[in-house]
């Protein structure tokens, strides 16, 4: 068959096809967002596109590799051989050379600028796309690709998804200036972050503003006092520096007053002390109150001193915004 004007097109429609394709994946490939892609897979089957986008995810370079190699054999080999078939079907010098500068303008426009562009625009959709052909790419390359690895140890190199603290607060502050979740969202997740800074001695109510009873006191002596005060929580002490026999909640002490129970020893209406560090960090303080539903928390030093008391509202006034430094 001799060299046609049709077979010229097919020809270069099937290299701008394959630059185009290749191009628009590697950019999607770079641009795609893998704590998106991991929220997808987890909601699909092990064996998803999703689950299989993350693999070669995981081996970028390799990815990307077998993504150059089919992209170049488009280009170089694919242009060589139009060029050759071109000068069959051109005859001038004059229609060759506006052939090859129509022809790169062409590359570079459909082949690499537009697909770049698109598989950056739509990066989750075209990249999810592109797995079985990539699986199948890797499959047939794969005796090429391990020759390449053991030249260039570097591709080999495993891309694990992470993040840290910084990133999600810069992550949120984004979403929320972009109106993608609520402000006060991203300042609840500051806040969030917030704890890990602050320790339970920072939060709590210090011994010496702590509302504390004498445990051989009944109730009918401190009835009056009681009353006046609306501290939810009480200390009961013992008869020896910084010797606490319990704590008891202000309802229980009116209840019992109401039934008459008068002359009733704090001591046998306390309950037992839930003991933390005061170096304890507000986040895990808060899985503390979680596992007991206890109101309060003495607070001791390294030596077990009694130092302050804390409930779970300071806590939760870091996360709403109460807490003054």
């Amino acid at each position: 068959m001799e060299p046609s004007v049709y077979g010229l097109v097919v020809l270069i429609i099937i290299i701008l096809i394959g630059s185009a394709c290749c191009s628009g994946v590697e950019a999607a490939f770079l641009a795609v967002n893998s704590i998106r892609i991991l929220e997808i897979a987890s909601k699909q089957k092990p064996k998803s596109s999703a689950n299989q986008l993350l693999k070669l995810r995981k081996h970028l370079g390799r990815t990307l590799t077998v993504i150059t190699i089919t992209n170049n054999g488009f280009n170089i080999i694919g242009s060589l051989i139009l060029g050759v078939y071109g000068a069959l079907v051109i005859s001038s010098s004059y229609g060759l050379t506006l052939f090859s500068i129509s022809f790169y303008i062409l590359v570079v426009l459909v082949g690499e600028v537009l697909p770049k562009a698109l598989g950056t625009r739509f990066s989750v959709q075209i990249a999810l796309l592109s797995v079985p052909i990539l699986r199948i790419l890797h499959t047939l390359m794969r005796p090429f690709l391990l020759l390449i690895e053991q030249i260039f140890p570097v591709i080999t190199a495993e891309n694990e998804i992470s993040t840290d603290e910084e990133e999600i607060r810069q992550m949120a502050k984004i979403g929320s200036q972009k109106g993608l979740i609520e402000a006060d969202e991203a300042a609840m997740i500051f806040k969030v972050f917030q704890l890990n800074d602050l320790k339970a001695k920072d939060l709590m109510l210090p011994r010496v503003s702590a509302p504390c009873l004498d445990g051989s006191s009944n109730l009918e002596e401190i009835s009056k006092l009681i009353m006046d005060d609306n501290s939810p929580w009480w200390v009961i002490l013992g008869d020896k520096v910084d010797k606490i026999q319990g704590v008891v909640p202000r309802e229980r002490m009116l209840a019992e007053l109401i039934n008459g129970e008068n002359k009733k020893l704090l001591s046998e209406i306390c309950e037992p002390v839930d003991y933390i560090p005061e170096m304890i960090k507000a986040d895990q303080l808060l899985t503390r109150f979680d596992k007991n539903h206890k109101g309060v928390k003495v607070v001791v030093d390294e030596f077990g001193g009694f130092v302050g008391i804390i409930g779970a509202e300071a806590v939760l006034s870091v996360l709403a915004g109460w807490w003054k430094k």
